[in-house]
């Protein structure tokens, strides 16, 4: 590590874990030595877009290379597969000797990266060279057809051998560019082999070339059955804390997904620099609380379409009177307010609602004209307890609340959605479009009597809905991850000037925030879809001025 130049970051608290160990009569043996040293260390990225991620990205028009750093060795000590057969092994995998390898190597890849000639890229020594594969599959959702050098009956070896190194996915047109960066950077024992090419059939096919003889199927198999053999394990683990329905369904409903046809209605657009620069600008209050932990991002997400935005915690108006006055637009952030101990947002809601002068300021700031307000996640569940969404009227008819999610848990997934038709200012001109977002809530299902739905379905107050793999709006978990009637992700008031939501924009306005982006999208569009959201609230001020 002294030669590569890398600073160690952690790793004490892994020799300090005493572990407790069964033996087969029954007993057991506390073992005070670590079992492993966890090293930690982390390293600054030139530019955080640039990122070669492992799901295969153009199949059947790309091949698949194996950098392999060991030098052609196949060592299984310590190996999952070893493991599985209840073994140590004799001889594990390790690094080369001479830094100038890995250095060589990484140095290489990296340049690849920045020159764009590298898709995908995995990791090979976790699981090994089968592993890393079939996780570039099951990511990129297709097959592939590979041919690895290896003497008969080694197969099992140079599958899942843990030894350093990296399978790339490169365009069928730039292997011999590829190819000759590796070699020119990296030298023996570094091998840059050529194993196949991806494929747009869902299909698995790996075979042996022996040095001498004929090469022989070692693998033949649909990837999706693989897929979920790979996901047996993780669902298992699921139905011990999770609802079993949410779990059994979410089975069937992955068990072949398709690429979602995510849609643009508009054109999305940077900020003009212009309007960054404005001396004036409309003002918006972050409103936090006790356990809020959005309103850095909130704040980042207004700003960005040119919004002075004023950090406001709740003492500041309990405590020190700070007017909302000042103020055309306001943002309920998301997070653990009080730590949901009340369930989600009631203990926000009591310092705003039992307390009448608080209460008499947000009063008055709903009723304004020129005033709009977003609400997200906690805030979500706040607006709807403070009966902003769809509109409270005199007989509470239209109240709403948000739920626990169906899977009894707490859901944190890059989901689809659909914009629909509404009043919403802050979704003007976003109508039929359909957008990846992050959505992080424990609970989330909308939940109302047959009259709110009823009044939020015939005013077109519900402009945000979960959508299937396939683009249809749907209640099926995972997909809809709390099992909200009819996909209802968000609700506005008649006006639209008030909009609550549970998935975060906040957490998505940037297009490297996203989990995944289609290719021509991160090609072709200069901001993130969502941008739209405060510059629409930005052009809605300055039509509204306050007098």
């Amino acid at each position: 590590m002294i030669e590569l130049g890398l600073a160690v970051d952690g790793g004490k608290d892994s020799l300090s874990m005493a572990t407790r160990v069964p033996h087969p009569d029954g007993s057991t043996e506390t073992v005070k030595s670590p079992l492993e040293l966890v090293v930690s260390a982390y390293a600054a990225m030139a530019d955080v877009t640039n990122v070669a991620t492992p799901d295969i990205k153009r199949p059947g028009k790309s091949v698949l290379i194996h950098v392999d750093l060991s030098g052609g060795q196949r060592r299984l000590g310590g190996s999952a597969l070893a493991q599985a057969y209840g073994q140590l092994g004799n001889e594990c995998p390790d690094v080369p000797p001479n830094r100038w390898v890995i250095n060589g190597t990484f140095d290489a890849i990296q340049e690849l990266v920045r020159n764009g000639l590298i898709l995908s890229v995995h990791d090979v020594s976790d699981g090994g060279l089968i592993v890393a594969l079939l996780e570039m599959a099951f990511s990129g959702n297709c097959g592939f057809k590979v041919e690895m050098e290896c003497p008969v009956g080694q197969e099992a070896a140079a599958l899942f051998a843990e030894e350093p190194g990296w399978v790339l996915e490169c365009a069928t047109d730039k292997v011999d560019e590829v190819m000759q960066e590796l070699i020119m950077n990296t030298g023996s024992p570094c091998r840059s082999l050529e194993l196949g090419e991806t494929t747009v059939d869902k299909s698995v096919i790996i075979r042996s070339n022996p040095p001498v003889g004929a090469s022989r199927v070692v693998l033949n198999m649909g990837m999706v059955s693989l897929r979920h053999i790979w996901e047996e394990t993780s669902f298992q683990l699921e139905k011990l804390q999770t609802n079993p329905a949410c779990v059994a369904d979410e089975q069937k409903n992955v068990f072949d997904i398709a690429d979602m046809p995510y849609e643009l209605s508009f054109n999305p657009e940077a900020t003009r620099q212009a309007r960054l620069l404005q001396a004036k600008r409309p003002k918006v209050a972050i409103i936090r609380e006790e356990g809020s932990n959005g309103d850095r991002e909130m704040a980042a997400f207004f700003a960005a379409a040119g919004f002075e935005c004023v950090d406001v915690h709740m003492s500041d108006l309990i405590d020190n009177g700070t007017p909302l006055s000042a103020f055309q637009g306001l943002a309920f952030v998301g997070g653990f307010s009080y730590g949901d101990v009340l369930d989600s947002a009631k203990g926000w809601a009591a310092g705003i609602l039992f307390n009448e002068t608080v209460r008499e300021a947000f009063d008055d700031f709903y009723r304004r004209p020129d005033t709009f307000s977003l609400s997200v996640c906690n805030g979500c569940q706040l607006a709807a307890l403070l009966g902003w969404i769809p509109k409270e009227d005199p007989n509470h008819r239209n109240r709403i609340r948000f739920i626990k999610n169906d899977s009894g848990r707490f859901e944190s997934r890059f989901l689809s959605v659909r914009i629909l038709e509404s009043p919403a200012i802050m979704l003007s001109g976003m109508a039929g479009s359909s957008l990846g977002i992050w959505s992080a809530h424990g609970e989330g299902k909308f939940h109302s009597n047959e009259d709110a739905f009823a009044y939020i379905e015939a005013n077109e107050l519900a402009p945000l809905r979960y959508l299937d793999d396939f683009g249809v709006i749907t209640e099926r978990y995972p997909f809809n991850p709390n099992g909200s009637r009819s996909g209802i992700a968000a609700v506005c008031d008649k006006s639209g000037r008030h909009l609550a939501m549970m998935p975060h924009p906040e957490r998505s306005f940037l297009k490297w925030q996203w989990a995944y982006m289609p290719e021509e999208w991160k090609q072709k569009l200069t901001a993130s879809p969502w941008l739209k959201m405060t510059q629409n609230a930005y052009d809605w001020c300055l039509k509204n001025k306050s007098v």
